[in-house]
This record gives C-alpha cells, structure tokens and sequence, in this order.
C-alpha cells in the first residue's frame, strides 16, 4: 500500500539525521571544528610523521560527529595551507644553501680567480647530477693542479612545482590521510556514517525485539576498531611515502627543521587568528557535549539508563529524541550573547514578528546560532530519499518471502566455518563499494545478509556488524567517495597513488573488523550464541528444502 511505502521516507533515521546536521551546521558556522583540528595538531607536533598523525587524529575526531565529506572539506584547506608554507620554506632553504656554495660576487674585491663550470655527464647517481666547481689561480691554472681543487655539489631532482621528491611525497600522504581518516572516524559512532545510521534502522526493522544496538554499545565496539585502524594506517602511510626511519619519530632533538618551523610557524598563526572561544562556540560545545552525555546513558546495558524512566513509552525514547530536541535549541538560542534583558526582549520580539517592529531587524542579537537557510545548505536530502526508497526496498522483500528465499539459495555457504563466510561477505562488500555508493551498497546487501545469516543460524550481528563497517572501506579509487575526490582535486595526487595507499588501509581495516569481531565484540553481544529475538525459521527452512 502507498501509505506502507510512504512511511519508509520518515522513519527514526530522518530525524537522528536532521538533529545531527543541526549540530554539523552550528559547528561548521562557528569555525568550532577549525579550532579542535589545530589545537590537536600543535598537540601532536610538526614533525613530518607526526604531523600527519595529529591530522589524522583530529580528522578522525571530527568525522566522529560530521560527515566525512563535511570533514574533509573543512581540514583540507588547512592541511594545504601547512604544504604550501612547507614548500616555500624549502625553497628558501635551497636559495641560501646556493648562495652559499657559490658566493656572493664583489666587483671591487674580486680576485684574480678562473671558475670553471662543468657538468659530468652521465650523473654518478641516477636521483642527482653534480655541478663541478673548479677553483684556480691564472698563475697556477694547469691541468695538474686543477685536478686537485674539483668540488662535487650534489643538485635535488625538482618535480615541478615541488622542490623534490620528499616534498612531494609528503604533500601525497598529507593528502591521503585527510581522505582516509575521515571515512575512518565515522565507524565509531553510530551517527558517524550514513551507512551506520542505515544499518541501525534496517536492523530495528527486520529485528524490532532486539534493543542490543545503541550509541553505547555501538561506540564500545567501534571506537577500538577505530583507534587499531587509524593506527596501522599510519604506519602504512608513513612506510609508503614518508619512510621507513620510524626512529626519528622518537628522537628528542632540540633544533627543528625549516619544514617543521614553518608548518608550526602557520599552525600556530591560524589558531591565533580564532581569537578566544566566542559565545556561539560555547553555546555549540555545551550542546555537543550534553547530547553525548544523552546518547551514552539512554541505555548503557550495565545499569538503567534514562530511558527507564518512560517504560509507558517504550520505543519512543531513542537516540533521535535526543537529537531532535537538543536541535531544536539551535533555532532557539540566540547567536550572540544579550548584554542587558531589554536585548533579549528585543530579540524575542524580532523573532515574532518584523512587521511590527521593523526598526529592529538589524538588531544583531536577533540571529539564533543556525538558520533554516543554512540548515537546508547542510542536510543532504538526496541520502534522505535514497535511504527511504532503500527501507521500502527492504519492506518490500520482506513482506513478499524473496529475502527468505535468498537465504535459503545461500545456505550452501554453511558448509563453511563461520569465520570464513563472515570475511567473504566483508571482502564482497569492500569490492562492491569501491563502484557504488556506500549507502546503496549497505542497502542491497543488508536483505540478503540477514536471512543468510538465519539460513546457517548464526547471530546476524555476526555478519551484519563486520559488513556494515566494511561498507565504508571505499579507499581506492578517486570516485570511491567524496572525501577522495575532495583531496584528489587539490592535485597532489595520482590514482595510482590512492591504489597503492588505499589497498593497504582497505586490508588494514577488514583484519581489524575480524579482530574485533572475533574478541571483544563476541561478550559484548553473545556472537557466539543464536538470539531469540531473531527468526526462529531458519531451521525449518533448510529442513524442507
């Protein structure tokens, strides 16, 4: 019926979703997340390892709350900024270098000197030519003694607008690790990914009995697979294109670099230029903080949380009550703080109406932290309807048995051990969004894994879990998802650089979700047990094939 698919287009993701783009949309208004980005980067340090890292920390951090496209819009400008002040601190280094290896020439005090100027041809290195410098007196100049006095000055190999390949290469993982840690931060929330927020919904769908998934137990499973891949892919990173000398990360030296003073030297000028926290700032980190706090003890399992207090209610206190109340506020409190209570009288008035009290509308303070306009600029409405139509797609194979009947035609794979059939869907689906979008491919696969896993009667989070997060392992290619297409565009890269990285953190990220799932993620919800909450059918349909 219409009115059976028309439901699918407003369920509790729409509103989960609307509440935390409020958030988004507040933060990004402020320049709050510009603030965490590069206090957590003066944390960290300049050098160029560990410059990396509190990049990818902080991005990570971020896309916890954001999306990752959000995210990597906003820190990349930044991270190019800190490359380009590299280069041009590298270029001077190199003109005083030149300048001292050949001299300052003085008319008036020149000597009677001959410098001659050869090239060795072919080079003694295939990296770097070297100019010979020879030096002699016109009293002395002979091939003899001029055999003695050959200077050998090794010349960089420039890559264009890099000044060598080291710049060059830094300038690829810089970029690449803004990409990666972006998509990589969202596993660990629940509102992190759209594909999260997807699974959540689709799961509460198929399994409405089932009050196991949370933003509590969600984060405690996702935030150690997150650090553990953030981690690896460092390394990873850091091995490709920066090295293998992990020693210096460790050194203590006193004196740092041109490259190091001058990417501290812009970090620190822009978090000096954000002045101190504004009162929108506060107001925003306040809200952010309390609906966290909200999320966390809804449910925590290990003891009551508050949603116990709406027993008469059940099922109508969830994560997206929390976000669409505390979003609401957004469009309430005003944007700037009310010096006297006649400003804030002001400010009500303004908001009623601008009719009445037109020498009011440009009072500042009648502004609230975000507006519908910019709200609309923010939330993406296209996922809205591309999730709708995904749940009505769901419903729809529900209610007519084709998800059952798929599960049946794949009940040959319990032949396998579990472990096995659990990491070829991971590695199916990690192919799969490579070419597709990462919302479309949890949405085609969650039919067909859910009564996969009834048909060999495993716990569906066993194989749901790990595939939903392996959704988001879209790493190789350019067009994977918005965040590589983002730092491709600065031009830093090839694609051949985003294979080569990618397929790393994409083996990296599939290892760590087995890891966990095999773990700590088997306790937290009896993995290793099938659940009453699911269908008890499984069995009876394998017996009558």
């Amino acid at each position: 019926m219409s009115s059976q698919v028309a439901s699918a287009y407003f369920k509790d993701f729409h509103l989960l979703l609307m509440g935390v783009v409020c958030l988004a949309t507040s933060i990004e208004k402020c320049n709050l997340h510009k603030r965490i980005a590069l206090k957590l980067v003066l944390l960290v340090g300049v050098n160029p390892g560990w410059l990396m890292l509190g990049f990818m920390v902080s991005t990570a951090f971020l896309s916890m709350w954001l999306s990752n496209t959000t995210t990597a819009a906003m820190v990349m400008p930044i991270v190019e900024a800190v490359i380009q002040q590299i280069l041009h601190a590298e270029a001077e280094v190199s003109a005083v270098r030149m300048t001292q290896i050949n001299g300052i020439v003085n008319q008036g005090l020149q000597l009677n000197v001959l410098q001659l100027y050869l090239f060795i041809s072919p080079p003694i290195s295939n990296e770097v030519g070297h100019k010979v410098v020879v030096t002699v007196d016109h009293e002395y100049a002979s091939p003899q003694t001029a055999s003695h006095c050959v200077l050998q000055v090794p010349i960089p190999q420039t890559e264009g607008k890099y000044g060598s390949r080291k710049d060059h290469m830094l300038c690829k993982g810089l970029s690449l690790c803004i990409a990666y840690s972006s998509t990589i931060g969202g596993l660990s929330t629940i509102t992190g990914t759209s594909t999260n927020l997807i699974f959540a919904e689709q799961f509460n769908q198929f399994y409405p009995d089932c009050q196991c998934i949370n933003f509590g137990s969600w984060f405690v499973l996702c935030f150690p697979i997150t650090v553990l891949i953030l981690l690896f892919s460092w390394l990873w990173l850091h091995w490709v294109f920066l090295g293998s000398d992990f020693k210096a990360l460790l050194s203590c030296r006193k004196e740092k670099s041109e490259r190091e003073r001058a990417s501290a030297e812009i970090i620190a000028n822009e978090y000096k230029n954000l002045g101190p926290l504004s009162y929108q700032e506060i107001v925003t980190l306040t809200i952010f903080i309390f609906m966290t706090l909200l999320w966390f003890t809804r449910d925590p399992g290990f003891i009551p949380g508050w949603s116990s207090l709406f027993k008469q209610y059940k099922g109508y206190a969830t994560d997206s009550s929390v976000a669409l109340l505390l979003g609401l506020l957004f469009f309430i409190i005003p944007a700037n703080k009310p010096d006297r209570y006649s400003s804030a009288l002001k400010w009500q008035l303004h908001a009623w109406t601008k009719v009445r009290w037109p020498c009011l509308t440009d009072v500042s303070s009648s502004s609230t932290l975000i507006t519908w306009k910019e709200f609309q600029s923010c939330m993406p409405w296209e996922i809205c309807l591309l999730v709708g139509g995904g749940f009505a797609l769901a419903e729809g194979t529900k209610e007519s048995g084709l998800s059952v009947w798929v599960g049946q035609q794949l009940t040959p794979l319990g032949s396998l051990p579990v472990f096995v059939t659990v990491m070829l869907s991971c590695l199916i689906v990690t192919s799969v969004t490579e070419v597709a979008s990462n919302p479309a491919t949890i949405t085609i696969f969650f039919p067909i894994l859910a009564p996969l896993a009834e048909a060999i009667n495993i716990n569906p989070l066993y194989i749901l879990i790990p595939t939903t997060l392996c959704t988001s392992f879209a790493f190789l290619l350019p067009a994977a998802n918005p965040p590589n297409a983002i730092v491709f565009t600065y031009g830093h890269l090839n694609v051949i650089d985003m294979v080569k990285a990618g397929l790393g953190v994409n083996v990296i990220g599939v290892l760590v979700v087995m890891l966990a799932i095999s773990t700590w993620g088997e306790p937290l919800f009896h993995l290793s047990q099938y659940p009453t909450w699911a269908a008890p059918t499984a069995s009876s349909n394998i017996t009558g094939l």
